[in-house]
């Protein structure tokens, strides 16, 4: 059995990849003499645990049986079986004799904890060719692979988890996974956990009966009853009282809804896709936000870019914008003195802001030119395309990602994609300069 390091046992507080995906579940003993040790139960048809060197994971803890207790892999989590230990095996405080787990769930031998937790792993897609899903558009390799991912996972009920910043498009992702998903014809149900008042969230995702409390004058059907058969998408997930995250973890397990004041529970077929722009893992490190549900939401993951970080994305989108709300009989244009503001500037309400912006200025258009709001961009008191609005590190990341593309662009062009020539002119080796042609998506076609 391999034995890790303490620090590796609280992997859920490391950073993730962009895109992640459950791939399989993990024991680690969190607690006990071999606090740090763990097994992939994917390794073993059955994992046991106990004494005996025989057993899949040997304890040296003198309160554990030689054959203590056996798990088991199933479909809904893992069977734990204790094989008749002099001590027992416990779950939530109750002695057991076989029941079923899932992620995120503790059990206790002897003076032993052992944690179930998903393995998580990074999901690198090829970028898609398409600089458009559904009506997302983007031509940035981040937005084309998301759009590859996007396209793989549609039409599947993998429940999802979409994180990013205000403005980054959280709702128009989970509505086009909606709209290219089997379950395009059915509902399309958004919930926002942020904007209802506390008191009335129970009623609003799980529905009510007369008379249940006051003001309850007839039955009313909740948010899961109305998607039933498509989509919900529960935003700002991380908004989402303790008391209530039980009641949800419960629908994703069995997917019933027990309305509030009712007895009868009501069987629910959703796709559940959530959003936050909270780091939900540091909410769980908080004791903010329950590790169970998070493991059950975050089948999928999903990290979503800021407009910042898909720089060369922002002429396109503004161009896009300026097509989509131009009178359909006089197009209007940009001013590259504009177009460069547009660039400049830091966008911290992202995508959405852009949009806004660009609405506002065509409305306010003077001439066949959209017209920008005086002093607009000026408080990111650029230089040179130097974003001093970001971090040092960012601000330099994207200067030298703008550079390599810009560069590479026009001397592939000026040698009409011959990769031996132009890597003697530019006097770097052709491994790494196939490495920039790859990361910048450049197409030999064009």
């Amino acid at each position: 059995m391999r034995r890790l390091h303490p620090d590796q046992v609280t992997g859920l507080l490391t950073d993730l990849p962009v895109f992640t995906r459950q791939k399989g579940g993990r024991f680690v003993i969190v607690r006990g003499p071999d606090r740090g040790d763990s097994v992939a139960v994917d390794d073993h048809a059955v994992v046991t645990f106990g004494a005996s060197p025989s057993c899949t994971v040997t304890l040296t803890d003198k309160t554990v049986s030689r054959q203590h207790l056996e798990a088991e892999a199933a479909d809904d989590g893992v069977i734990l079986r204790d094989l008749d230990s002099t001590n027992g095996t416990f779950f939530e405080g109750s002695r057991i004799k076989e029941i079923t787990i899932r992620f995120g769930a503790e059990f206790k031998l002897g003076r032993t904890v052992v944690k179930y937790v998903p393995q998580e792993e990074p999901v690198e897609p090829a970028a898609s060719e398409s600089f458009c899903y559904g009506s997302m558009v983007g031509q940035d390799p981040k937005m084309r692979r998301l759009f590859a991912l996007l396209d793989d996972i549609a039409d599947t009920d993998t429940t999802l988890i979409i994180e990013g910043e205000t403005g980054t498009g959280k709702e128009l992702v989970a509505e086009e996974v909606h709209n290219h998903s089997r379950r395009r014809d059915g509902p399309f149900v958004v919930f926002d956990c942020g904007a209802v008042p506390g008191e009335l969230i129970e009623s609003s995702l799980f529905g009510h009966v007369k008379g249940s409390f006051t003001g309850a004058i007839a039955d009313r059907q909740g948010a899961f009853a109305e998607a039933n058969g498509g989509t919900i998408f529960l935003d700002e997930i991380g908004e989402l009282n303790m008391e209530l995250q039980p009641a949800l973890l419960r629908v994703l397990d069995k997917r019933t809804v027990r309305p509030v004041g009712g007895n009868n529970y009501q069987k629910v077929d959703v796709r559940v896709i959530v959003a936050t722009n909270r780091d939900l893992r540091q909410e769980v490190a908080q004791r903010n936000f329950r590790e169970d549900l998070y493991y059950r939401l975050a089948v999928i993951r999903i990290q979503l870019p800021s407009l910042r970080e898909r720089g060369q994305d922002i002429p396109y989108l503004a161009q896009h914008f300026v097509d989509l709300f131009s009178p359909k009989d006089n197009p209007l244009q940009l001013r590259p003195e504009d177009m460069a503001r547009l660039q400049r500037y830091g966008w911290p309400g992202n995508v959405r802001e852009l949009r806004n912006v660009i609405e506002r200025a065509c409305v306010l258009r003077r001439d066949d030119y959209v017209t920008l709001d005086e002093g607009f961009g000026e408080e990111a008191a650029p230089s040179l395309g130097i974003r001093t609005d970001l971090p040092f590190k960012e601000a330099k990341g994207q200067l030298v990602e703008l550079f390599e593309r810009e560069y590479v662009v026009d001397l592939m062009r000026r040698h009409k994609m011959n990769l031996s020539s132009a890597a003697r002119e530019a006097q770097i080796d052709r491994k790494h300069l196939r490495e920039l042609i790859r990361k910048y998506s450049i197409d030999e076609r064009k």
